[in-house]
């Protein structure tokens, strides 16, 4: 459990109680974690009860139309399509393209691959291609932190009423509180503060901030 994202409380003995009651990790989503890491990607896929808590967040709105902006090695789309069940269709989108042909590997290990539509690329100028699909349920953002807001910002255009934008990191790797950010971190922790505050202000969602390790925002369009 050394080297896994721990979650809530960020203790690790809590962190394997978790995972050893609720169980987040089968068989095939622990094949794709480890093709991720032999083809190289970096190893910053969400955690498992992440994935489990995506799968949960998704089944809770019933979500059948979704959309994701960094897909990474295809981790947390799995989990998202699992949480939207039959019928369901995923709208995902990368930059780097080593990254997409490990995550179409994925999904296809996962018996996915209808179900995915993957854009290679650079997700504000893709984003557009997908609207004629909208209004869609669910948009996760996990990808460059500078451009959160933006992806945000196209999310309120295109989201049904009572859709969720779930956006990831937003606790900034424990530094989402800092003044003084160190310098190396610090572009990235400005634009995820940058967010959280952002949402905060916009009168047509409900937002609230789930502590998990990594901090999931959690945005409901309500009008």
């Amino acid at each position: 459990m050394s080297e896994e994202k721990l979650f809530g409380q960020g203790d690790p003995a809590i962190a394997e109680y978790a995972v050893k009651v609720f169980k987040p990790e089968d068989e095939l989503l622990a094949t794709v974690r480890k093709n991720c890491a032999e083809n190289h990607l970096p190893m910053i896929q969400v955690g498992q009860m992440d994935g489990l808590l995506l799968e949960t967040l998704t089944r809770l709105t019933g979500a059948k139309k979704i959309v994701e902006v960094g897909t990474l090695g295809g981790y947390s789309g799995i989990c998202l399509l699992r949480g939207g069940g039959a019928g369901a269709h995923l709208y995902t989108f990368e930059y780097n393209p080593l990254h997409a042909k490990v995550a179409k590997d994925n999904f296809r290990l996962a018996g996915l691959s209808e179900q995915v539509s993957l854009f290679e690329g650079s997700a504000l100028e893709n984003l557009a291609k997908i609207e004629k699909h909208g209004p869609f349920d669910v948009v996760f953002i996990d990808a460059d932190k500078n451009n959160y807001v933006n992806y945000f910002k196209w999310a309120s255009k295109n989201l049904r009423l009572g859709g969720a934008v779930l956006a990831d990191n937003t606790c900034a790797w424990g530094m989402i509180h800092l003044t003084n950010i160190p310098n190396e971190d610090r572009n990235s922790v400005e634009a995820l503060q940058r967010y959280n505050s952002f949402v905060v202000d916009q009168n047509e969602f409900r937002s609230t901030l789930i502590p998990t390790a990594e901090g999931l925002t959690v945005s409901i369009k309500i009008k």
